[in-house]
C-alpha cells in the first residue's frame, strides 16, 4: 500500500491519524480534504479475482462480500472493509463498495467532458462530504486548487458552450451550465502536478456546496490502462 505525502508547499490537505480524527476535523483555514494515511494487511487481489464482474461498475453487497471462500490474506483484507463499512454506517452514511473494470465516458465530442475521468468537483445542496478509499488497482487523482481553472471561465469554451445554447449570457445560461454539471469541471493549468490519493488511505474532501466553508477538493477518477487490475473502491 502506498503512503501520501501532500504536494510541496500545498496546504488544503491535512493528514489526520484515525478515523475519529478524519471524521470530526472541521474543513476551515482552507483545509478542503482529509487524508487518514494507512499501510493495508490483507490481499484485495484474491478479493476482486472472485467476484463475477461485468465490464463495467459492480456493487458489492454485505451478502456477497461474506459468501467468498477466501484465504488468510483474503479475509483479513475483507475485515478491513467490513470495518470501514462500519465505520461509515456510524455516522448514518450509505456507502458503497464497488469494483470498477470502466466508468461510462462522454463520448459525444463536446465542448466540455462531464465523466468522472475529467478532473471535477462533487456537488450538493446540502452541506456534506465524500469518504472514499480504494483497496485494489488505481486509486484517484487529486488536483490542486490554484493549477485549476473552472473550463467553462475559459472565454473560448464559455462562448462555444453559449452558442451552442443560443441564447444570451443570462441567468437561463447560467442555469445551463449548471444543470448540465459544466461549471462542476476544472481544466489543469500548464505548470499542474496531479496527485495520487494512494491506496489504503481514507479520504474525506469537501464538495461544491451553497454552505462550505472551503473550495471543493478537486480530483478525477484514474483512466483505464491495459492490463490494469480493476479498482475495488469504497466511497460515500
Amino acid at each position: 500500500m502506498s503512503m501520501f505525502s501532500p504536494p510541496p508547499g500545498y496546504n488544503r490537505i491535512k493528514i489526520v491519524a484515525d478515523f475519529r480524527e478524519l471524521v470530526e476535523t472541521p474543513f476551515r483555514d482552507g483545509v478542503n480534504a482529509l487524508c487518514w494515511e494507512r499501510a493495508l494487511s490483507g490481499d484485495f487481489g484474491e478479493i476482486v479475482g472472485l467476484l463475477d464482474t461485468g465490464d463495467g461498475i459492480t456493487a458489492i453487497d454485505d451478502e456477497h462480500l461474506l459468501a467468498l471462500r477466501l484465504t488468510s490474506a483474503g479475509q483479513i483484507a475483507r475485515t478491513v472493509i467490513f470495518e470501514d463499512l462500519h465505520r461509515l454506517r456510524t455516522q448514518g452514511l450509505a456507502p458503497e463498495l464497488n469494483c470498477i473494470q470502466s466508468y461510462p465516458r462522454d463520448n459525444e465530442g463536446g465542448t466540455v467532458r462531464t465523466d468522472v475521468y475529467s478532473f471535477h468537483a462533487d456537488s450538493a445542496p446540502v452541506a456534506t462530504d465524500t469518504f472514499l478509499c480504494t483497496y485494489l488497482g488505481a486509486a484517484s487523482e487529486g488536483l490542486r486548487n490554484d493549477e485549476a481553472r473552472r473550463r467553462i471561465d475559459v472565454p473560448e469554451t464559455r462562448a462555444e458552450l453559449l452558442a451552442q445554447f443560443g441564447g444570451a449570457e443570462d441567468d437561463d445560461f447560467r442555469a445551463h451550465l449548471h444543470e448540465n454539471c459544466y461549471d462542476l469541471h476544472y481544466a489543469p493549468l500548464a505548470r499542474a502536478q496531479p496527485f495520487n490519493f494512494g491506496l489504503g488511505n481514507f479520504w474525506r474532501i469537501a464538495v461544491d456546496s451553497p454552505d462550505s466553508p472551503v473550495p471543493p477538493c478537486i480530483h478525477r477518477a484514474p483512466d483505464n490502462l491495459p492490463g490494469q487490475l480493476p479498482r475495488l473502491l469504497l466511497i460515500s
